[in-house]
């Protein structure tokens, strides 16, 4: 990745980083010696052959455009099967003229996050090279996509590093039911990735966290995705949360690889989402002005050793209920910084408060989504705010998990009387309410709260009467 490197590697290792310049490594292609398809609407002929599991998924029926691996070598379990879909509600609360605001759902996947994109294209790398032990760190989702795809394929053992009670019992759940073996590292997500990358390199055990290039491979298929929803037009805007930085990264390499090959036109603008809790992307971007410049990154490493040397003096770590971002070391950072500069991208910021009420109200609209999600429209929503995008634009914004993902914070959101959310209030004996506004929450203005009624047929039929049903 480092532009002044150059170093290559075969495809048949399973390095992550250059061994000479210590840069997270990216696939690079040929292109001139692979068959790439005149225009993207060409791929619409696998349309009519969902009966070949290839053409079936939504990863691998673009397989040309990753074409890292043979017809043969591929594993699939009929990923990305994921919509893209107008919400006029959703439209209106951030802003957007009617059919402007789009959301790319991709809880639709087999484990119920966008995961499953990449962890297809990685489950295929290590089938390629004869891995029998994968393994991951993870704050939920990675675990579960990999534990699904270990279970129903059964080419590996897998082994899932979780950090000490931050992971959601729905995520959990999956990794455990799935068959992993499942270790809790007493620390946080940027522990148990640093453990778990040591553990791999040691062991020889593969490695599926996105710092492994292939899984950014395969999650360049959701914006073959979105243009496919869009007739093959390019969006305006492209919104997604941030976390570890994969999907950013992601996106900038496929839109720059489209652009390259002559099958777009023009690159979309990426806005990137921080958690106000876990904002180590927003800071250094927005307020160090740390920047990709064109892959010259000597001055890039002296912003962000100084920035991690204090984070570590000051102790600080992230803290935000959207925990599928509440990373404090993003690896795909210089990834995303390229993404940036390819799309003349922005970083923002958003509350715990905000994420929760675009939530209900991306609920509301019939698209059930974890916290991490809903950052993606409440920084669409600030954006408009602040006059960066146009009510006119047309904007895509990447819901990245299923609402069940964790239900802990939906009910907390939904149930929770505001008048307990005061400093007043404040007691520790209701745990929604404690939750919440620990994180900083002080209204639910889009909450749908239960309504106790008496256990009589008089009673309830006066309250439908009253609300009017």
């Amino acid at each position: 990745m480092n532009h002044a490197c150059r170093a290559t590697y075969s495809v048949d290792e399973t390095l992550v980083d250059c061994s000479k310049c210590g840069h997270l490594l990216d696939i690079a292609y040929d292109w001139s010696r692979v068959p790439v398809p005149g225009s993207l609407k060409q791929f619409e002929s696998r349309w009519s052959s969902r009966r070949n599991p290839l053409d079936f998924s939504g990863v691998w029926r673009f397989r040309e455009l990753l074409p890292f691996a043979k017809d043969e070598q591929i594993v699939t379990i009929g990923e990305g099967q994921t919509i893209l879909q107008s919400s006029a509600g959703v439209g209106k609360y951030a802003g957007f003229q009617t059919g402007k605001l789009l959301l790319q759902y991709e809880g639709l996947n087999p484990s119920g996050s966008f995961k499953d994109n990449g962890m297809t294209a990685a489950s295929t790398h290590a089938h390629m090279v004869g891995a029998k032990v994968a393994a991951c760190a993870s704050t939920g989702n990675t675990s579960a996509s990999l534990a699904i795809y270990s279970s129903t394929t059964r080419l590996f053992e897998t082994i899932v590093f979780i950090g000490s009670g931050k992971i959601s019992f729905g995520k959990l759940s999956q990794a455990l039911d799935y068959g992993a073996k499942t270790l809790q590292i007493q620390g946080d997500f940027d522990d148990a990735l640093r453990q778990v990358r040591d553990v791999c390199a040691a062991r020889g055990i593969y490695l599926c966290n996105s710092v492994n290039p292939f899984r950014l491979e395969g999650q360049k298929s959701i914006m073959f995705r979105v243009l496919e929803g869009l007739n093959w037009e390019v969006p305006d805007w492209i919104v997604v949360p941030g976390g570890n930085l994969g999907n950013s990264s992601a996106f900038g390499k496929a839109f720059t690889e489209l652009k390259e090959l002559g099958l777009i036109n023009r690159i979309p603008r990426l806005a990137v989402i921080n958690a106000a809790g876990s904002n180590t992307l927003y800071q250094l971007f927005e307020q160090h002005k740390l920047r990709w410049n064109g892959g010259r990154l000597d001055e890039a490493k002296i912003i962000t050793d100084k920035f991690f040397t204090q984070m570590d003096a000051d102790n600080r770590r992230a803290s935000t209920l959207a925990t599928a971002i509440e990373i404090n070391r993003p690896v795909n950072l210089l990834k995303c910084l390229r993404a940036l500069e390819v799309c003349d991208g922005v970083v923002r910021e958003v509350s715990d408060e905000a994420i929760l009420e675009a939530k209900a109200q991306i609920g509301a609209g019939g698209f059930g989504c974890e916290p991490a999600s809903a950052a993606s429209v409440a920084g669409a929503k600030l954006l408009r705010e602040q006059g960066v995008i146009s009510p006119s634009d047309r904007v895509v914004c990447i819901l990245t998990g299923h609402q069940l993902k964790d239900p802990t914070a939906t009910v907390a959101y939904h149930s929770v009387d505001p008048a307990r959310l005061s400093a007043a209030a404040a007691t520790e004996d209701d745990a929604y309410a404690t939750m919440l506004r620990k994180a900083g929450v002080t209204q639910t203005p889009a909450a749908n709260r239960p309504i106790v009624v008496e256990n009589k047929f008089e009673s309830i039929m006066q309250l439908l009467d009253r609300i009017g049903c």
